[in-house]
């Protein structure tokens, strides 16, 4: 019994020594990735990741550090990567909006306006992708302009009456939002506060 007693904390112990060493790994590679030694951080966040596969941390710094380095094509397959395996909708929603950043680059603009959409699916609240997902649809609406047969049906739904509302279903409808939007603003505190410092996005 005293074997195994001893065995367990031998093995806890060295979880987190190698624990300890990632964090000193991704914190390395984090200052080589600041004073832009892309290759250096991702070969810090590669060290990472050899021994803890699945460290969500270093695969998203690895991703922005091989985009850094042009490698889009390699950073990509790793945020898809990380949506796929992880469970936290956070950190999908930040493996998804880079990548729709990388592919917004690439004037790849149904790709990056999937990739947006599936960040916002993670996280509704996510104003940066919001915005960036309405950039992209312009872009390709500017690039495929409607054809007129689509643009007469538009003006034709246009001109159809909208039916009025009562004064009570106007309020009722106002309070409903008003109760939404304080909802939402209570969850952006609980998450703000959880959060701390956090990781952002790194474009």
């Amino acid at each position: 019994m005293k074997h195994l007693v001893t065995i367990a904390a031998l093995l806890f112990l060295m979880k987190s020594v190698s624990g300890q060493e990632s964090d000193k790994l991704i914190l390395k590679g984090n200052d080589l990735y600041k004073q832009q030694q892309y290759q250096q951080a991702e070969q810090a966040y590669a060290e990472v990741l050899a021994a803890d596969p699945n460290n969500a941390t270093a695969k998203f710094n690895q991703a922005n550090a091989l985009y850094k380095q042009n490698k889009a094509d390699e950073a990509i397959k790793l945020l898809n990567d990380l949506a796929f395996k992880t469970n936290d909708p956070s950190v999908k929603a930040k493996a998804y909006y880079n990548k729709g950043a990388i592919l917004s680059g690439q004037k790849k603009l149904e790709e990056s306006i999937d990739a947006y959409k599936d960040a916002l699916r993670q996280d509704p609240t996510d104003k940066d992708a919001r915005e960036n997902l309405q950039k992209a649809l312009l872009e390709l609406k500017k690039k495929n302009p409607p054809k007129k047969e689509d643009n007469k049906k538009q003006q034709k739904q246009q001109q159809k009456p909208q039916p009025k509302m009562s004064q009570k279903e106007a309020e009722q409808r106002l309070k409903l939002l008003e109760q939404k939007e304080k909802q939402v603003q209570q969850r952006l505190q609980k998450e703000k506060s959880k959060q701390g410092g956090g990781q952002g996005k790194d474009w």
